[in-house]
């Protein structure tokens, strides 16, 4: 996987309240930022893209 980042809307107050994402051309991985450690959720990114389609649909 690339570099795990975080959201741009996580500010000082909330750095550690979100999750982490990381990226290639085949799969997005998903982690908890509180405890970077455990468990990570991989997605073909196609399906992570649809995902986060539906999320921005009125």
């Amino acid at each position: 996987m690339n570099t795990w980042r975080k959201s741009s809307y996580s500010g000082e107050g909330d750095g550690n309240e979100c999750v982490e994402v990381a990226t290639t051309p085949t799969h997005t991985a998903v982690r908890d930022s509180k405890d970077p450690a455990r468990a990570t959720l991989t997605f073909p990114t196609p399906a992570f893209a649809a995902f986060l389609a539906s999320l921005k649909r009125p």
